[in-house]
């Protein structure tokens, strides 16, 4: 069980995709969008990354607020499939394109032992208006015995963008022991980067497709 189970990030990215998979995390995001709603959760685009064409994304993260976010991390988090023409090159013959969603658990500090951890304040820049300027509510994180860090800047108060920081390294350090088991069996690792194929959590099929 989670220390905030009503409060949660969505990360949704094209992965190392081509343009037409940064147009299906434009799509993945309207549709996500509309059933958040739809199931009564409070919906905030936290960061975009603008895609290689007009109007698409490489990636995007997502704040998801309210007490169904469970059910609704169960029917999106993985990889979604669409199926469609691509946009941009007509006589391409591929029609599927892939987009990983990866839900980031806000955790508890006490998870972390706090001799390994070092915090750093800075003056944040970008959304939130003259308020996220005036105040140092960014943060930074480092894992000392690893080196890892991770940066939240862009959530409306410090205390949001300390739990961000603290659940994307908690994710990189996850990934970080995945990785170290995968090498020990002599297994191949797959990226955070690379996208499942196999076994889609959602299939869209645009129209023309």
């Amino acid at each position: 069980m989670t220390p905030h189970p009503s409060h949660a990030w969505f990360q949704v990215s094209a992965g190392q995709g081509p343009a037409e998979c940064a147009w299906a995390v434009v799509k993945t995001l309207e549709t996500m969008q509309a059933e958040a709603q739809a199931a009564g959760l409070q919906w905030n685009l936290v960061e975009l990354e603008a895609g290689p064409q007009p109007g698409t994304a490489s990636s995007a993260l997502v704040a998801l607020s309210g007490e169904r976010i469970d059910t609704f991390a169960a029917a999106w988090c993985g990889t979604v499939q669409w199926i469609a023409r691509s946009p941009f090159r007509p006589a391409h013959k591929r029609k599927n394109w892939f987009v990983a969603i990866e839900r980031l658990q806000p955790v508890e500090e006490s998870s972390l032992d706090p001799k390994d951890v070092r915090w750093e304040t800075m003056r944040a820049s970008g959304p939130g208006g003259q308020h996220v300027n005036r105040t140092e509510s960014a943060v930074r994180v480092t894992h000392l015995p690893t080196g890892l860090q991770a940066v939240s800047a862009n959530e409306r108060s410090q205390h949001r963008n300390r739990q961000l920081a603290l659940a994307r390294l908690s994710a990189r350090l996850a990934a970080l022991e995945q990785e170290r088991r995968a090498r020990t069996g002599q297994l191949r690792w797959q990226a955070h980067q690379s996208l499942e194929r196999g076994n889609p959590v959602r299939v869209f099929r645009s129209p023309g497709g």
